[in-house]
């Protein structure tokens, strides 16, 4: 049972109302719900994952991240929650269980993906010339090594708000790793 109320989106007031009718319209998650306890907080994701949005790195790309961060971090909700969205991007169930895993043998791309989203997460951002080097090596630019660390941000903003506030999974469970 999560630790803050569950606000109803369609009992919400002023600003989260608007949230809830604009950009979070038909997204009734629990985790949505436990954020709406502050519209700062809801912005603050909404701004976040929108310049993640913009960001040069596919869909399935950005999912990696989710995956092996949330993995990482032992947030349960997102790694359910970004199974299924990795999924709906393109990802296989086992490209998902190996971004959880920090290895995606299949995919030169998604690999150096998971690896380096990994690196950042292991060193607290302080990775080695050789780690930038392996992720360039696959294909990334100077750009997306910046743009990296915008999606890992949105993963680490999400894991920690989930485990502060115990969030309820309205997902389906995955797979074990």
């Amino acid at each position: 049972m999560s630790r803050l109320p569950v606000i109803d989106p369609d009992q919400a007031q002023g600003r989260i109302k608007e949230i809830f009718q604009g950009p979070l319209k038909g997204k009734h998650l629990n985790i949505f719900k436990g954020m709406a306890n502050s519209a700062p907080v809801l912005d603050a994701y909404l701004s976040l994952a929108g310049a993640a949005g913009k960001t040069s790195l596919s869909p399935a790309q950005r999912e990696v991240v989710q995956l092996a961060v949330s993995q990482a971090n032992n947030c349960e909700y997102c790694v359910a929650a970004h199974t299924k969205i990795g999924q709906d991007s393109g990802l296989t169930e086992d490209q998902c269980i190996g971004a959880r895993r920090g290895s995606i043998p299949d995919d030169p791309a998604l690999d150096a993906v998971a690896k380096f989203a990994l690196a950042i997460y292991e060193k607290h951002g302080f990775v080695s010339d050789d780690d930038i080097a392996s992720f360039k090596a696959a294909g990334f630019s100077d750009a997306q090594v910046a743009e990296m660390v915008v999606v890992y941000s949105l993963a680490t903003f999400t894991n920690y708000f989930n485990h502060i506030n115990e969030t309820e999974c309205d997902f389906p469970v995955p797979a074990a790793v």
